[in-house]
């Protein structure tokens, strides 16, 4: 944004992706929530862990659009 001012801060942050080490393509909503990929795992039973680590098994990714309920949903005043 190129200033510490509140509001232009705000707006750049709203309007860029998150891109890193954890997220990909996640957004700050205007709530100030991220709204990111939720990953979906089932833990495994005994019989299907082949090391002591081996728990979860994955299952599905489910878009951060369906994870998160929308900034405007949220009811928070700052969406308005």
């Amino acid at each position: 944004a190129g200033t510490d001012a509140t509001e232009a801060v705000a707006k750049e942050l709203h309007s860029m992706p998150v891109n890193d080490d954890i997220y990909t393509d996640a957004h700050v909503q205007a709530n100030g929530n991220l709204r990111h990929d939720m990953y979906l795992y089932q833990v495994k039973s005994p019989a299907e862990s082949k090391k002591d680590w081996d728990y979860y098994k994955y299952l599905a990714t489910i878009p951060g659009k369906e994870a998160f309920e929308s900034a405007k949903e949220s009811g928070c005043p700052l969406s308005k």
